[in-house]
């Protein structure tokens, strides 16, 4: 008389006389659905569909079990319909009850009208070394060290690519050899606006001929600045945000940058007689005591500490909607609908 097999996977009915110990196909794991995937805990086969996970075949052999396994415990249920728990069938360990965490209180928004506070700066070597060379020096702090029209024997002059010094009446009497336009340093190549020879090399580049001839100039003259854009982008830590404006040969005794717990003002004077000026309403909350500013030859870094260890969506606030103009038809259709009123 045959019996049915009650050995998982498995199914099939058999003799109980005659049951060898490799007669029987089956998992001795647990089934095992995850994410969607159907399979047993006994072997790694996965499949996403119901039909092909009973059709998985077994990964064991042995003999056939015609033992029946028990039947889970149906719970007791009253009347109402509710379920009865016995001491049995509560859990076996302690029970804790923990309170909810109270709400916190809404952060608010320090003022954007906070008092700024200047930024400290840091001036590499590499940016120091190219202002010496290029003479590219903060014209306020010369005409503190000389006030008069007295030119000093040993002053260099100012023009651009000019090497020559002052060194008595005849020097005003020698043609000066410089260029006119300002240095340009883009993509590794280094030149001068007015007579564009490129080089990769700088000191190739210091010692271009000038392609102007002129007086010398031994004292700057105060020309206003030319206010141009200039690429930047920023970046994020966990901690901080990095700002970087990339402005060649700035000028730090006629830069500064100020801000507040939400504001970014950032001024910059490169390349002789460029200005950059850019404000940002920042998206996040700083802490401005311990945000710096580092200044290289290459490139300004505006490195911020944030408030708070989060993620910034973006550097700044979208500006506002501008508020829609009304035209003159919209503005008597409604008096007209306020005459009907």
């Amino acid at each position: 008389m045959s019996v049915l097999c009650y050995n998982k996977g498995c199914g099939q009915r058999f003799d109980p006389e005659n049951n060898p110990e490799d007669g029987c196909t089956h998992h001795p794991g647990v089934p095992v659905f995850h994410d969607a995937l159907k399979g047993w805990s006994c072997c790694k086969r996965r499949t996403t569909d119901f039909s092909d996970f009973l059709s998985i075949a077994g990964c064991t052999t042995g003999p056939h079990n015609k033992e029946k396994p028990p039947e889970p415990v149906k719970p007791d249920v009253t009347s109402s319909g509710e379920r009865k728990e016995s001491n049995d069938q509560k859990p076996k360990f302690d029970e804790f009850i923990i309170s909810a965490p109270k709400p916190q209180e809404a952060i608010v928004r320090p003022s954007a009208d906070e008092p700024l506070v200047r930024l400290q700066q840091k001036v590499s070597a590499s940016l120091k070394t190219a202002l010496e060379k290029l003479k590219l020096t903060d014209p306020a702090a010369e005409d503190k060290e000389d006030d008069s029209d007295e030119v000093k024997v040993g002053t260099c002059c100012k023009n651009g690519g000019c090497t020559k010094t002052f060194e008595g009446a005849s020097s005003n009497s020698e043609v000066c050899s410089f260029h006119a336009g300002c240095p340009i340093f883009h993509e590794g190549m280094k030149y001068w606006s007015c007579c564009k020879r490129k080089t990769s090399d700088f000191n190739t580049f210091l010692s271009q001929e000038g392609c102007t001839k002129g007086e010398h100039l031994w004292k700057k003259k105060d020309a206003g600045k030319v206010l141009v854009p200039c690429r930047f982008d920023w970046h994020q830590t966990g901690t901080q945000v990095i700002v970087s404006i990339y402005a060649k040969a700035a000028v730090p005794e006629l830069c500064y940058v100020d801000a507040n717990s939400t504001t970014l003002n950032i001024h910059i004077i490169f390349e002789g007689e460029k200005e950059f000026k850019q404000s940002f309403s920042l998206w996040g909350v700083i802490d401005a005591s311990r945000s710096l500013v580092n200044m290289m030859a290459a490139k300004i870094e505006v490195t911020m500490k944030k408030s708070e260890p989060m993620f910034w969506s973006r550097l700044d606030l979208p500006a506002p909607a501008a508020p829609k103009e009304t035209t003159k038809e919209e503005e008597e259709e409604s008096s007209s609908d306020d005459e009907v009123d």
